[in-house]
């Protein structure tokens, strides 16, 4: 019997890597897209002569042509942090756009299963909390951040029209705050940045009064929701992430006292439109993928340690 066979885009980054892992782990032979932007080949070095394995340095945005049959796509190529869409904002808003037109194009070309990996930042800076997936958001389209949130908007509504319109089966998964080995130090997101601090001894960042929340979700958890919604029957979109919340403080002075550090925490202005709470509503995910997350934050915190320790 054929092994059934998925594209990853973004497959060398944070998530994409683990993706493919899992998707190889199944039984599921891997072609995997990078322009290598913000992905990495360490991340996928390992994997590299696997038979099941294919690697492509590509850019999404550009014309897709794989050859042969293709069971899955999986759109997850984009740069997904702050200081990423800040610095590459044009980027960013064309793997929203363009990227993900091409890798519908793909779908539909191959009469395969599309599933796009879109944001707990659809909801922006949300009046609602915790956030479910009847609600709309609140981005402010102009704003710095607005090339990120405003693309993966698009590219649900793109999702959306391609499934309509051209019957393609998607499923579309809203990721929420996500964190484990193979993340980029440098990254601007809070536990990286905290982590690489505390090891170091430097002063520990917090923007703001550090009152403001996020929701932490240890990668191997996000992946296996992936992998079941992927499978599922679903159609609208699908929290996945950690619902157990905690304030960017808390978080500092959690990521201090594991790492058994004196580094001080100092507090800097704000950024524009940063979130202030952020905290997913996942009885959709419970209900219909039979999922939730499994591995506490410290226990999470200590194998990504181990992780950044070899890269300091």
């Amino acid at each position: 019997m054929m092994k059934q066979r998925a594209v990853v885009t973004g497959g060398a980054g944070f998530l994409g890597s683990h993706l493919c892992e899992k998707l190889l782990a199944n039984n599921i032979q891997v072609v995997c897209l990078d322009n290598l932007l913000t992905g990495s080949l360490d991340n996928i070095e390992h994997l590299i002569g696997n038979d099941d394995f294919q690697f492509i340095k590509h850019d999404v945005t550009n014309y897709i042509h794989v050859s042969g049959g293709v069971d899955y796509i999986l759109h997850f190529a984009s740069p997904a942090s702050p200081i990423d869409y800040l610095e590459m904002p044009i980027q960013t808003l064309k793997v929203g756009s363009l990227g993900t037109h091409k890798a519908l194009g793909l779908a539909l070309d191959k009469n395969a299963r599309f599933l796009i990996a879109s944001t707990s930042e659809v909801y922006g800076d949300p009046d609602v909390h915790p956030q479910n997936e009847d609600y709309w958001g609140s981005v402010n389209p102009v704003g710095p951040r607005g090339v990120y949130d405003e693309a993966k908007r698009f590219a649900e509504a793109m999702t959306m029209a391609y499934h309509r319109y051209h019957g393609v089966e998607t499923r579309i998964a809203r990721i929420f705050n996500t964190y484990g080995p193979r993340m980029r130090i440098n990254d601007g997101r809070a536990l990286p940045a905290f982590v690489s601090q505390a090891l170091k001894g430097e002063d520990i960042t917090v923007f703001g009064d550090g009152s403001q929340t996020r929701s932490l979700c240890f990668v191997d958890d996000l992946i296996e929701g992936i992998f079941r919604l992927l499978k599922s029957d679903e159609v609208n979109p699908v929290n996945i992430g950690n619902p157990e919340e905690i304030t960017i403080k808390e978080l500092a002075e959690e990521v201090n006292e594991i790492i058994n550090s004196k580094s001080k925490i100092v507090f800097k202005d704000l950024p524009i439109d940063d979130p202030k709470v952020r905290r997913p509503d996942i009885t959709k995910a419970k209900k219909i993928l039979d999922w939730e997350p499994k591995v506490n934050r410290a226990e999470g915190i200590k194998i990504t340690l181990e992780y950044f320790r070899e890269k300091i």
